[in-house]
């Protein structure tokens, strides 16, 4: 492959072909061979399996949350692989020992009868009618994130003919009980087309609302929480724009709030006569909160409500009749602010902990005083609160449950920072068992991601029990790439400054071994997706740091990749990674990619996982790597390929089946400290 008058070779490109049987057959012994090398621990990988399903309450129930006269809540029973999506018109209780469903339960939804059949399985997403007597929702059976909507009759289960095809999975009413508006995706499954469907009519004869023609956009559609508009939402990674429409009238022409303009982000919901715009307009990267009248959106008319600020950064916002709730940033850490419109009350919410996560629930009511929030950390189970935004007081309406039982004193949770490179502090956040002894001789499980802006918080994980049970320091890097330190933090970490995501790494693996945690022959490393992007690029640059990786569904071979614009998300990353059509992001994406810097060197040892249906990250990107480095390294450690045939980018579907996997990976690292 020839560009900017550089040529590489892929000796492995013919892994491309998903419908060729040669590599079916290929991929199928990779993992007959990962069987049988890791057979030995299959009485360990039943037991810790065993260990994480058996911490989950067979037997329960979400919080049920109130939406036009209903309460809505999934509850699973015994054994069930997927969850009964329910409502009622009695609140249902959520301390009970066990689930007693309401006399008045209608069910809308039977995941387990409707799972059966389909080796995978994913419900979409589901949305009531405004006059709640029909659902339509949206199902994926193959593992592609191609969703099929179908509608019912909710009072007498009766399924309308219609079933529209290749849809995003998600779809809003209008207020006339009979349109819904939805998006369909394209040859390389982007969402680029908003069409509205009326019900018992023939999905061929549906209208386009809009197309995006730019391979850089998506297209999505959404409605206000106040249930008068229905958005359309176009996003890349740097740009967006919103159009609208009034709900009331769904066959109105689409209005426009601002046009696009590259480099302006903005999100908008609404609250009487205005729109609230949260935007980066104006060089707010930490973004500000603004409003504008509803008949006259363009930025000239936009006034400010929150202004920008340097140090944080605003990630939410959520409208209700008498308060505005901020979600901000600051110092790595979420805080909810509450401001009552009257000007009297402006606060914030003390969580009380230096390492947690934070943020707003189901809030579909307007009318209400209450806020729903949810609450972990790397010692607390996701807890869910009612939060009286008047008298300031919380009350826990559940946390999840640990079978067997939890105790957080037993635990020990720390925000660390570590030097980086260029001498900027990346957070650390960790947990062990309490009585842990700083002898460089721990064992330590290192996770990072760094893309996109997505922040990878300290959260709790039941899972993650059975190796902090087994002497394990569970460390998560909150690096560059991320938006953990404010929106600067996410823009110094990718296009050309990419590989501070990488630096900042091995910075954090470097730290935790000088203070003692652990060392590098007791050290692994995991992530999934651009995560694997992440660990692969480490193996690359410091595998000297490391006993093993874990690499999910990794993102390796970004430079074929992203030369390829008939590859699902490849054109809308461009802002991303850069487009390698310009040479100077091919010869800096080409300095990183993990599939183009493999050497014949000593690597850690490696467990990488794909699936053959992924959506996301194609298959043959790890089944290359793994190809490639089996090739060239010269070491004797374990390299195992596993694909798992039936899915795509998120694994099994299911409550239970997706701990197969990380029994698996478990397994795969305390055989490793064993030899």
């Amino acid at each position: 492959m020839t560009i900017h008058g550089h040529t590489r070779v892929d000796n492995y490109y013919w892994l491309n072909e998903r419908e060729n049987t040669e590599v079916i057959e290929y991929l199928k012994a990779e993992n007959a061979y990962a069987d049988e090398m890791m057979k030995h621990t299959e009485a360990l990988q039943n037991q810790l399996f065993n260990e994480i399903v058996g911490r989950i309450k067979q037997e329960d129930m979400s919080v049920p949350v109130k939406h036009h006269g209903y309460w809505y809540y999934t509850r699973y029973e015994e054994g069930m692989e997927y969850p009964l999506y329910c409502r009622s018109t009695d609140q249902p209780p959520v301390r009970t020992h066990h689930v007693c469903p309401p006399d008045t339960e209608q069910i809308l939804l039977d995941g387990y009868e409707m799972s059966k059949g389909y080796t995978f399985f994913d419900v979409g997403g589901y949305s009531i009618s405004p006059d709640n007597k029909l659902i339509a929702y949206s199902i994926d059976t193959v593992s592609r994130r191609q969703y099929q909507i179908f509608i019912k009759e909710i009072a007498t289960g009766k399924m309308f003919s219609e079933v529209i095809q290749n849809t995003s999975g998600n779809m809003v009413w209008a207020n006339d009980n009979k349109t819904i508006f939805y998006s369909v995706k394209d040859e390389s499954l982007r969402p680029y087309r908003i069409m509205r469907h009326e019900i018992g009519t023939d999905p061929k004869d549906d209208v386009e609302v809009y197309r995006e023609d730019d391979a850089t956009f998506c297209a999505f559609v959404s409605k206000t929480k106040s249930e008068r508009y229905i958005l359309i939402i176009l996003e890349s990674t740097l740009t967006s724009e919103i159009r609208f429409i009034d709900a009331d009238h769904p066959k109105d022409e689409l209005k426009i709030v601002h046009k696009r303009q590259h480099d302006l982000l903005y999100g908008v919901g609404h609250y009487g006569d205005y729109f609230y715009i949260l935007t980066n307009a104006d060089g707010a990267k930490n973004y500000k909160l603004m409003r504008t009248p509803v008949n006259a959106t363009e930025k000239e008319h936009w006034e400010e409500v929150i202004a920008h600020c340097e140090d944080v950064l605003i990630e939410d916002f959520d409208l209700f009749s008498e308060f505005l709730v901020i979600e901000e940033r600051s110092k790595g850490l979420v805080n909810l602010r509450v401001m009552s419109w009257d000007g009297k009350m402006d606060y914030y919410i003390n969580f009380g902990e230096s390492a947690y996560t934070v943020e707003t629930s189901a809030n579909p009511e307007f009318e209400t005083y209450l806020l729903r929030y949810v609450y972990t950390s790397m010692t607390t189970p996701a807890s869910v609160y009612q939060y009286d935004m008047r008298a300031k007081t919380a009350e826990l309406l559940k946390r999840q449950e640990i079978v067997g039982g939890f105790e957080p004193s037993e635990y020990v949770t720390e925000r660390l920072y570590a030097p980086a490179k260029d001498g900027v502090m990346v957070p650390i956040s960790l947990v062990y068992k309490k009585g842990l002894v700083k002898n460089c001789d721990n064992p330590l499980l290192l996770f990072g991601y760094g893309s996109y802006g997505n922040s990878v918080d300290a959260y709790f994980s039941t899972a993650r029990l059975s190796m902090l049970e087994r002497g394990f320091v569970w460390a998560i890097a909150h690096i560059r790439g991320g938006e953990e330190m404010g929106r600067w933090w996410y823009e110094d970490g990718k296009l050309l400054k990419k590989k501070n995501t990488f630096t900042d790494f091995i910075a954090c693996a470097e730290y935790l071994v000088n203070q003692g945690f652990t060392n590098s022959k007791k050290m692994f490393a995991m992530g999934g997706s651009a995560g694997g992007l992440l660990v692969g690029a480490v193996a690359n640059m410091a595998p000297q740091l490391f006993r093993g990786i874990i690499a999910q569904v990794p993102f390796v071979d970004v430079v074929t990749t992203m030369l390829d614009d008939t590859i699902p998300l490849t054109t809308g990353e461009y802002d991303e990674w850069g487009n390698p059509n310009e040479k100077e992001y091919y010869d800096y994406i080409l300095s990183y990619s993990p599939y183009d810097n493999v050497e014949a060197k000593d690597y850690p040892a490696m467990l990488v996982t794909t699936g053959l249906q992924d959506s996301q990250v194609q298959y043959w990107e790890p089944a290359k790597w793994v190809a490639k480095l089996r090739e060239l390294k010269t070491d004797n450690n374990p390299l195992y390929l596993k694909t798992e045939m039936n899915f795509g980018h998120g694994g099994a579907s299911g409550r239970f089946e997706p701990y197969k996997e990380v029994a698996m990976e478990y397994a795969f690292m305390l055989d490793l400290l064993e030899k």
